[in-house]
């Protein structure tokens, strides 16, 4: 079983990140978790199904849009009953690490997250990169 530290490291060890759940408005989570890559100067693809552009970076429609989503980690910042469609896509696609913020999952969620195999991968006990992400990176330095 992998604890937490160690898929929050598995997580930020990818060379590419994408944001789903991030919009034009700069008081949601989703658009802090956004400008939290930005500020660390990661490689970060937001992905909206409408908006062309956030915070200045071209977007994608959907994970299956990803140009590598083999080496890409994913952040979920969205409702529960979109988040668990999300996690069908990081499944096909073989997506590595996804880091679900708080309030992303529900119990059909982590019912999901474990009956496919998936809980050594995806974070969903409550951690938050904004809280939790500098800690780490600074630890695997």
């Amino acid at each position: 079983m992998t604890n937490t530290i160690q898929k929050q490291r598995l997580f930020l060890s990818f060379p590419y990140y994408a944001v789903v759940g991030a919009s034009t408005d700069q008081s949601k989570f989703g658009t802090k978790v956004l400008q939290w890559y930005i500020q660390r100067n990661k490689p970060v693809t937001p992905v909206h199904p409408s908006n062309d552009e956030l915070e200045g970076i071209k977007t994608i429609r959907s994970l299956t849009d990803l140009p590598i989503p083999t080496e890409t980690s994913v952040s979920i910042i969205t409702p529960a009953k979109i988040t668990i469609d999300l996690l069908k896509q990081v499944k096909e696609l073989s997506i590595p690490a996804v880091w679900c913020q708080p309030g992303a999952t529900d119990a059909a969620c982590v019912q999901y997250i474990k009956d496919n195999g998936m809980s050594d991968r995806v974070l969903f006990e409550g951690e938050c990169i904004l809280r939790d992400g500098d800690g780490v990176l600074q630890a695997m330095l």
